[in-house]
């Protein structure tokens, strides 16, 4: 794979840059900036190698139509406050753009292409699209890990069509991701939650010979408590989850992998209600189980205590209730303990968690934090990502 950082001569190129700038958005505000500080070092290395950039991304689904509520003007304007340089965006239709239309101002330097999800043939990867952008520029550069997963035109059938490079932030994310999951320092360790056990089996059977912890938090451990024959009240659970779990459990005993359920839990009866901690067996009908109890954390803790690598993916329990966000809160302390005495490797990704590490402003406070929702789970579950096999 080739790397943008390795290029000799960056001077006055025309970098067509595919970011994934699809932060969160309320009335045209964005409340997370998170993916916006992400990209900053590659905008800063490119505009010190005297490059001219051109930045691809998209915000939302707008199926291929125009959308001005996903606009990326905003995105825009906040990216040109951090860098402190003007940036101008372009509304024309990409197919009327030629490469002599861009930077006719010599001291333009960064250019933003509306959403390209604008234009259907974006995730449809088709050829004269991604021909067409080509021709806009000199090289292209994907620093879109979290996009990478998408078989989409300006991912992949772009790199057919100009010498293509990973970004700083991509080839940072793959070394994170490769440091917990192949060039690995032991004992490591898995904290895993989300509401559905059945979309991560697959990371979960693929980590297990790796790994020498899995410990399963969140609304997929109902699925498991319920299997060991506990009550789980009105708690959010799985249909026809049996056999998956057999299969974790299974796989686990072939392998030095031990596997991790709440022994207690904190409830509610209703997600707005303070917290009781209960055993398993003292749950009733009308219980929602919404965090883990004081007991698995202070397992969890011992467990993080004697790891040299963790990767955590899924808050522990429904952390905005804050009643219900001390197992999420523990866990990322006990993690950043480790973290400020260099003892532990850490990896963090998932929407979710990421929210949990903002709430007690910690996002510094670990190794690596992957902004990558679809890209990070397909990478663990050992699948081949389009936009990388593309860079290859």
């Amino acid at each position: 794979m080739n790397r943008i950082k390795d290029h000799e001569n960056l001077n006055h190129k025309k970098v067509l840059l595919r970011l994934d700038l699809n932060v969160p958005l309320k009335n045209g505000i964005i409340t997370d900036h998170t993916r916006i500080d992400k990209i900053l070092p590659i905008i800063e290395f490119l505009l010190n190698k005297n490059s001219k950039i051109i930045i691809i991304s998209h915000v939302g689904r707008p199926k291929g139509k125009v959308n001005k509520e996903l606009s990326l003007k905003p995105i825009c304007e906040s990216l040109e406050k951090k860098i402190n340089k003007k940036i101008k965006i372009l509304n024309e239709n990409i197919f009327e753009l030629k490469k002599d239309d861009l930077f006719k101002n010599s001291k333009e330097q960064i250019v933003f292409l509306e959403n390209i999800r604008f234009y259907e043939e974006e995730e449809k990867n088709d050829q004269n699209f991604s021909k067409h952008l080509a021709e806009l520029a000199d090289l292209y550069v994907n620093d879109a890990f979290s996009c990478s997963h998408r078989a989409h035109a300006s991912v992949c059938k772009i790199t057919e069509f100009l010498p293509s490079f990973a970004g700083l932030q991509l080839e940072t994310e793959i070394n994170a991701l490769k440091k917990v999951t192949t060039e690995i320092k032991r004992p490591v360790t898995c904290i895993i939650g989300g509401s559905k056990i059945s979309t991560k089996i697959g990371i979960i059977k693929n980590l297990i010979p790796k790994f020498d912890n899995i410990l399963i938090v969140g609304g997929m451990a109902n699925n498991i408590i319920k299997y060991k024959g506990n009550p789980i009240g009105k708690s959010i659970s799985e249909d026809n989850c049996e056999t998956i779990i057999e299969e974790i459990f299974e796989t686990s005993n072939n392998y030095s992998c031990k596997i991790y359920y709440p022994e207690d839990v904190l409830v509610g009866k209703n997600m707005n209600d303070k917290s009781r901690i209960k055993k398993l067996d003292e749950i009733t009908d009308d219980d929602f189980i919404l965090d883990i109890g004081p007991k698995t954390v202070n397992k969890i803790k011992d467990i993080i205590e004697k790891s040299k690598t963790v990767l955590w993916n899924g808050p522990a329990g429904y952390f905005e209730n804050s009643n219900f966000a001390k197992g999420s809160y523990e866990i990322a302390k006990s993690i950043i303990k480790k973290n400020k005495d260099k003892s532990i490797y850490s990896v963090v990704g998932g929407g979710d968690t990421i929210s949990v590490i903002n709430q007690i402003n910690a996002i510094r406070d670990f190794n690596f934090v992957s902004t990558a929702g679809g890209a990070f789970l397909e990478y663990l579950e050992g699948k081949e990502l389009p936009g990388i096999k593309a860079l290859n």
